[in-house]
Formats: C-alpha cells, sequence, structure tokens
C-alpha cells in the first residue's frame, strides 16, 4: 500500500471519528438543555415558595447526585431566569442550544434585552467565543459600535456583494482601545506602538479574521519609500486591509493619502485569489458630511471611524491577552 494512501485511509477515519464525537456531544447537549429547562420551568412555576424552593431543591439534588456540579443553586436560578426571560422568545430558542450553558448563562446576566441577547449569541456561535473572548466583546459594548451605529464608508459604491456586506458588518465604530498606559493626548506613533505591544487585544477590537502583517509596511513607489501605519489581512473578507492612524479629528486629505495607499497594496502586494483591498481610517472624531464627500472622491473602499481609549479601570477588568483565546488568527511572526 502506498503512503499517501495510507494516509487518506487515516485522515478518513480521524474525519469520521470527530464526526462522530462533534453528534454525541451535540446529543448531550441537546438533552442536558431541555433538563435544564424542565427544571427551570419548575422552579418559575413554584416561585410562590420563595428562594428556600431553590435551597431545598438544590440541596436534595446535591444529596441525590453528589457528583454532579449542575445543580448548584445559582445555576438552578439560572435555568429560571433562563426559562423566564429567554425561552418562550422563539429566536432564542435554537440558539441556546447551540451555545455551552457558561456563555448563555453570562449573556443573560449582563445583557437584559432580548434583541441585544440574540445578537450576542449569534455572533458567539458564529466566531466561535471562549469565554474570556464574549466577556471581552461584552465590556467593550461591541453591539453599539458594530451593530447599533451608523458606519461611514463607501464600500457599497467599491465592493461587490457580498463582500460589501461583509466589510461594513466586520467595521466597528467607533473603536475601544483597551490601553491603559496611554493618555488622552497622545501622538499617532504611540498609539501605532501601543496597538501592537497588544497586537492580541488590537485583534479582537478589529474584529474576526484580522491577521496582522506589521506595522511601517514599506512600499517603494518611484524609488521613495512609504510606509503604512500597520498592515492587516483579514482571512473572512480574503484581502488585505491598511489601517492609517490620526490622532486628530477627521480631514478630507487622510482620505487622499489612504486612498493612494491601497491602490500600491494592489498592485504591489495583493495575489491572485485576493479580493480589493480595504482601507481603514481611525481617527479621534469625525464629521458625518466631510466623510461623505470626501469618500465620494476615492476610488478604493475606504471606512472612516473613530476610537476612543477605554478608561483604565475599564481597560483593566477586560480579559488579559493571556485570557484570551489562543485561536484568534494572528500572524505566526507576531
Amino acid at each position: 500500500m502506498l503512503e499517501k494512501d495510507f494516509k487518506q485511509i487515516i485522515n478518513d477515519v480521524k474525519l469520521k471519528i470527530q464526526e462522530t464525537e462533534f453528534k454525541v456531544v451535540s446529543a448531550i447537549n441537546k438533552e442536558t438543555l431541555e433538563l435544564f429547562m424542565c427544571l427551570g420551568k419548575v422552579i418559575n412555576e413554584n416561585k410562590k415558595y420563595g428562594s428556600n424552593f431553590v435551597e431545598n431543591l438544590a440541596t436534595e439534588l446535591k444529596i441525590l447526585y453528589p457528583n454532579s456540579t449542575g445543580f448548584s443553586r445559582s445555576n438552578l436560578f439560572c435555568m429560571q431566569r433562563i426559562y423566564k426571560e429567554g425561552f418562550a422568545e422563539p429566536k432564542i430558542q435554537p440558539l441556546v442550544g447551540l451555545l455551552p450553558w457558561t456563555l448563555t448563562n453570562i449573556i443573560f446576566d449582563k445583557v437584559k434585552d432580548n434583541k441585544i441577547r440574540i445578537w450576542y449569541m449569534e455572533q458567539a456561535i458564529k466566531n466561535g467565543w471562549s469565554k474570556a473572548v464574549l466577556l471581552y466583546q461584552l465590556s467593550a459594548d461591541i453591539y453599539t459600535s458594530q451593530a447599533k451605529t451608523e458606519k461611514l464608508n463607501n464600500f457599497k459604491q467599491r465592493l461587490i456583494s457580498p463582500q460589501s456586506e461583509l466589510a461594513d458588518e466586520i467595521m466597528r465604530d467607533p473603536y475601544k482601545f483597551a490601553i491603559p498606559f496611554l493618555g488622552k493626548k497622545h501622538k499617532e506613533l504611540e498609539l501605532e506602538n501601543a496597538l501592537v505591544s497588544r497586537i492580541k487585544n488590537t485583534l479582537l477590537e478589529l474584529g474576526n479574521g484580522f491577521s496582522f502583517m506589521g506595522n511601517q509596511y514599506r512600499i517603494t513607489i518611484d524609488g521613495d519609500d512609504y510606509f503604512i501605519d500597520m498592515l492587516f489581512y483579514n482571512t473572512i473578507l480574503h484581502c488585505y486591509i491598511v489601517v492609517e492612524l490620526k490622532a486628530v479629528p477627521f480631514e478630507p486629505e487622510f482620505a487622499g493619502k489612504l486612498n493612494f495607499y491601497i491602490a500600491a497594496i494592489d498592485k504591489q502586494v495583493r495575489k491572485d485569489g485576493d479580493n480589493k483591498t480595504i482601507g481603514l481610517l481611525l481617527c479621534q472624531d469625525k464629521k458625518k458630511i466631510k466623510v461623505e464627500y470626501a469618500l465620494e472622491g476615492t476610488t478604493t473602499p475606504i471606512g472612516v471611524a473613530s476610537y476612543e481609549i477605554l478608561p483604565k479601570e475599564i481597560a483593566d477588568a477586560l480579559p488579559t491577552e493571556k485570557e484570551i483565546n489562543m485561536h484568534i488568527d494572528i500572524d505566526k511572526d507576531e
């Protein structure tokens, strides 16, 4: 038997085992969820007896099932809350079954609006967030900056569907960076160095699929060197993303310079199979009409957003880089 044939057989067996394991875990999660919601219903129907009912139920279950950790007093109250507040909502029911129970508890604990709960649950499932990443995204309130905000870009005019919709979905405004050692008054290079030094946090804030290619990325045109603040590749959009930082409010000439950099990356770096390069301009502040007029004159896809430096007390409360899920897509040289 050829070695490549044997490797293929092994690979097929591995895939079958993984497929079976996934089905087993999914079945266990489904049955566990049904049990938890049954308990939530029982507790809710007997809430007239007060918290003593939950206390007594937790005690009895602990005696009956001493090796189980799922029937604690706090977890029983979580079952009641999720059953009472969300399980009657048709859009929530299937999502609860797809999320780990711990993540569902966190979302229900920290978010009170079912519409926003659904959004975070969908994002957690779609992007495979860990507990640490979910806590980071909740603390940074990405719903406000990604789903609720009006984004300023020309993606619809400069990109074809579905990349235009995906690019708009990924974009945020404002971007909220956890850099506790950076003051309100800072220079662009200081901001750039701070973002690079905490690159995992930066990638989290930029969104899913970002891979860091380098800062002060050099391109040479007609013998002259130019340096791009930060260059990324996005594995969802399949394109390079040029990020320029401005520690001042937006000015129209910023879009012209970014347009120049995007065209250069398209000509010198972009490969067959890559989509159009996108530009992202981050400023301390911006005026909507000024941005719209400036983008009308550009030939490349550009988004303009403001950024904020989170207060030290909030930044310190966010998960550290060691706690952040390590399968974030980071360039190997980072």
